[in-house]
């Protein structure tokens, strides 16, 4: 079990010190590293490297932005094989619809729990 622990943080650790690296060294924005690593987990998927990553790094590669990439290709990949062209619009979402939901659930209670004040 602590071997586990270990893979995971090791992995989420590297995706995480990659984008710190992007952002310091390179001077890139969040928003374009963001939009990177969604990206990259697509193309990832698609190649077929990102699922053994996931397989040893569990959620230490699911967690991460670019484990939502990996989600959205993976559903996509599902729902063509299930309903073919259609499936190129509706598996994404479909995949990662669930999680969206959370986030804006969750986003929500907290703005009305902890009301944010806008700094003078």
């Amino acid at each position: 079990m602590l071997l586990d622990y270990i893979k995971v943080f090791f992995v989420g650790g590297i995706i995480c010190l990659i984008a710190q690296i992007l952002m310091d060294y390179f001077k890139m924005q969040s928003p374009y590293v963001l939009v990177s690593y969604v990206t990259i987990g697509v193309i990832l998927s698609f190649l077929g490297i990102y699922e053994p990553i996931v397989e040893f790094g569990g959620s230490g590669a699911t967690v991460p932005i670019i484990g939502f990439g990996h989600t959205l290709a993976k559903g996509t990949k599902m729902a063509i094989d299930k309903d073919g062209l259609l499936g190129v619009f509706t598996g994404g979402l479909t995949a990662c619809g669930g999680g969206i939901a959370a986030a804006i659930f969750f986003g929500y209670i907290m703005a009305v729990v902890f009301t944010p004040k806008a700094k003078p």
